[in-house]
């Protein structure tokens, strides 16, 4: 073959993979941000749904006990009046929780969660980031400090379980080895109600 051909060959090469890695991440990059998300945010997490109904179904989910409310809210007679006041005070009172299960209560900034109203989609966004086949119910990715949940497989345990992951990794100046951040992620998951 002459050396202008392989020249050409190897450039047409290059062209077609630097196009193939630009549209697989334009791809990543439109799936993520065509999603018209509403958002509830908290004092703690900004929580991302895509209808009203999505929050009814995981606010049914998190049966999480008011116990952990504390003083203020076991002597007060007010009870949350909107649903979203309802989210927003058992998502973060999950939170604290966690922190005091870890003993972390250092402020961290917001975490995301995003809720998804069924395990298809969930799937696909798992495809989307990590181009495979998803085969855990939920995760938690620390770049974009986001939890990604099915609404209709998701309880109280679950969330304090990725909530954690949140908490070790900006708690700790250095983020603790995955190893260690699971055992205490699983701790949290079967103390959450004790």
């Amino acid at each position: 073959m002459p050396e202008r051909m392989k020249n050409k060959s190897i450039s047409v090469y290059l062209l077609a993979l630097v196009l193939c890695f630009s549209i697989i991440r334009t791809g990543y990059a439109e799936s993520t941000q065509t999603t018209t998300w509403i958002t509830l945010e908290t004092k703690y997490t900004i929580i991302r749904f895509l209808k009203a109904e999505d929050l009814e179904t995981f606010s049914s989910s998190m049966a999480f006990d008011q116990k952990f409310w504390g003083l203020k809210q076991l002597f007060s007679d007010k009870s949350p009046d909107t649903l979203y006041e309802e989210v927003s005070a058992k998502v973060d009172n999950l939170y604290k929780r966690v922190q005091e299960i870890l003993d972390m209560r250092k402020k961290s900034p917001k975490v995301f969660i995003n809720l998804y109203p069924d395990r298809n989609l969930l799937d696909q966004a798992y495809f989307q980031i990590y181009q495979s086949r998803n085969n855990i119910r939920a995760w938690y990715i620390f770049d974009s400090n986001t939890i990604y949940v099915n609404i209709n497989d998701v309880h109280e345990g679950m969330l304090a379980h990725e909530m954690a992951h949140s908490i070790l990794d900006h708690f700790l100046l250095v983020r603790p080895p995955a190893a260690s951040a699971e055992i205490l992620a699983r701790y949290v998951d079967t103390h959450i109600s004790r």
